[in-house]
């Protein structure tokens, strides 16, 4: 897949906030990462998970984070943990924060890279909130990148990202060998999903009937859905949906295709509904993502 890195940089210049920062909401995805640099008064973002392990630090300000069935109220110099397909949600006001996205693909390569295993590993942060000030420091020397591009803003910006996972790796992830878990075309899933979830990132453009997917892991609809839930922590529907718009972030980025095609690629019958499911869980809109990226 082509490597690419997007940037939005949406300010509000005459919006001052408390901590002497302009409202500001830049992105940033490379390959096998994603980081975003947000200083905003009012934000909210519903529920939702992402196929990538994610980490949000709090520059300043405070963020009340739901995450699984936990809630947390989070200060400046705490971050939150998320792991791949953890539900989390969040409400923040007079905060800035840096959230990075980390692939499976990638934490896979830097056990290797550290001389772990990566053979049908369980792997998964060990607490939901933590206070590391090198993880903070890393965050905010990634918001610096972000806001300079100098030369070899890229290869800086890869660099401070594995830094990053390698201090995760050292410290915050714990590793399990697992019977359950191997890699597949949608990354490292449990193998009792696994053909009902490569079902779903095969066929997500159209409707799909729950008994559609059950039927591709050979199960009853009761005993899929019962298990799904309990193996990813959501539903059937709802993991879905994420696979839908985060297809949709790529073809934004990468492609020219009308905002109200992709709409239709990823399933969404109206572009009006697509435009808020995808703003719902980014905070900006298809519109500013796409103009940005130079799409």
């Amino acid at each position: 897949m082509m490597d690419s890195t997007i940037i939005i940089d949406e300010r509000r210049d005459a919006v001052s906030l408390p901590f002497g920062f302009e409202e500001t909401h830049r992105f940033i995805s490379r390959l096998h990462s994603t980081a975003r640099h947000t200083a905003t008064r009012n934000c909210e973002f519903q529920p939702h998970s992402h196929s990538a392990y994610t980490i949000t630090a709090i520059l300043s300000g405070e963020m009340v984070v739901t995450i699984g069935e936990s809630v947390f109220e989070l200060s400046a110099g705490q971050t939150a943990l998320t792991n791949v397909g953890q539900t989390h949600s969040a409400s923040v006001s007079a905060v800035e924060f840096v959230s990075i996205g980390l692939s499976p693909v990638l934490v896979n390569e830097l056990i290797a890279d550290i001389g772990l295993t990566r053979v049908a590993a369980d792997i998964a942060f060990r607490a939901s909130v933590i206070t590391d000030g090198e993880i903070v420091r890393m965050a905010r020397a990634i918001a610096d990148e972000m806001s300079h591009e100098q030369l070899g803003h890229a290869a800086m910006l890869d660099t401070l990202v594995r830094q990053l996972g390698i201090q995760l790796l050292r410290h915050h992830f714990t590793i399990r060998m697992s019977d359950h878990i191997e890699l597949s075309r949608a990354g490292p899933v449990d193998r009792r999903l696994r053909r009902a979830i490569e079902f779903m990132h095969d066929n997500f453009g159209r409707e799909i009937a729950l008994e559609e997917i059950a039927a591709a892991a050979y199960l009853s609809e009761y005993h899929f859905a019962r298990l799904f839930k309990r193996i990813t922590g959501v539903t059937p529907h709802a993991y879905l949906s994420n696979v839908r718009l985060e297809r949709a972030r790529k073809l934004l980025a990468e492609t020219v295709l009308p905002i109200v095609d992709i709409a239709a690629q990823v399933g969404y019958q109206s572009q009006s509904h697509f435009t808020k499911m995808f703003k719902s869980v980014t905070g900006v809109t298809p519109r500013v993502y796409r103009d940005a990226s130079g799409g």
